[in-house]
């Protein structure tokens, strides 16, 4: 069975050769304005939104799940205490209760899962980008785009370099080793902070998972995955970690609108104290652009005046003086 990524690969050129076009039909400029071509790199980034906005239906169950996740981590515990020690009971009783609940926890790598595809189908498409070649209508391209891709920069760095171009590379680009460096590299450092930052808000907001599974896969995603750039972003073409960095960018307000709109209602607590670990803020509810309502003013009681004490020295007062006299019956 022949498995081909074409599909990917003309759906990614489609969706890039429709923003371009519509860039440039709306007067953005097709020459370089501070040795950026503006109009191939809001391509790019419009293609971060469709795919985003295709994918926030998945992104808000992702959300949902580790909602769900969270609100078992009680019963995950007492399973760990029941089953100390028989790590393979443990794992049974644990897929049997997230069945029960219908709680996946894989579901809330899913939208990362589902945009690899499109990674990859980005990445197999710039690094055709190569004047050199002789086919330059593959994917749907006429040889008019293929030729203003190949020449489209940022910041004169070709958005069809990187950090790891060899020389001849740079010399069909067109493109200074130094400036594609630079470039790079600093981009790489931005895609990796961007990418610890949306795992750690996601963490920071939901807690630390109490399953020593789900707690390593929180820590691979937030340590792991940014220190794998560091190498990875070498072959990465300029174009791709632009993407990835506006993808960031991106998850990093879906993922606080979300979590503002929809508060975790859960909060993990220490073993043996009723303090949370994570104490979660309500959600901000009314007045423009959600800001808070003042707190309605509850009237005070109104307090009985204080008697003063007989100063020292002063007569005593009769208590009986004043009063109206009994009647004689």
């Amino acid at each position: 069975m022949d498995f081909s990524l074409d599909w990917i690969y003309y759906a990614i050129s489609w969706i890039l050769l429709t923003w371009h076009s519509a860039w440039d039909a709306i007067g953005v400029p097709v020459d370089a304005v501070i040795g950026t071509n503006w109009a191939w790199i809001l391509a790019i980034i419009f293609l971060v939104v469709t795919v985003r906005v295709i994918l926030f239906p998945v992104f808000v169950k992702q959300i949902k799940s580790q909602r769900a996740m969270q609100a078992l981590q009680p019963k995950v515990k007492e399973l760990q205490e029941k089953h100390k020690g028989d790590r393979e009971t443990l794992q049974k009783e644990m897929m049997e209760l997230y069945r029960k609940e219908k709680a996946n926890p894989l579901m809330g790598c899913l939208p990362m899962f589902l945009q690899i595809p499109v990674f990859l189908g980005l990445f197999h498409v710039l690094r055709r980008l190569d004047p050199a070649k002789e086919s330059k209508t593959l994917y749907g391209w006429t040889a008019d785009q293929f030729e203003s891709a190949s020449a489209a920069k940022i910041f004169t760095a070709p958005i069809a370099g990187k950090f790891g171009s060899t020389a001849d590379e740079l010399a069909r680009l067109g493109a200074n080793g130094t400036t594609v460096k630079v470039i790079a590299g600093i981009l790489v450092l931005v895609m990796m902070g961007t990418t610890y930052l949306t795992s750690r808000q996601m963490i920071l907001k939901t807690g630390w998972a109490e399953d020593p599974q789900q707690r390593m896969v929180q820590r691979l995603m937030l340590y792991g995955i940014p220190l794998s750039l560091l190498i990875s972003g070498a072959i990465f073409p300029i174009g791709v970690i632009i993407y990835w960095v506006v993808n960031n960018l991106f998850t990093l307000g879906q993922q606080q609108w979300v979590l503002r709109k929809f508060p975790p209602l859960v909060t993990n607590t220490k073993a043996g104290s009723g303090a949370p670990r994570n104490p979660v803020q309500p959600a901000k509810t009314g007045g423009f652009l959600n800001r808070a309502k003042p707190a309605a003013q509850v009237p005070a009681k109104p307090v009985a005046p204080k008697v003063a004490g007989p100063k020292p020295g002063a007569k005593p007062v009769n208590p009986k003086k004043g009063r109206p006299a009994k009647r004689q019956g």
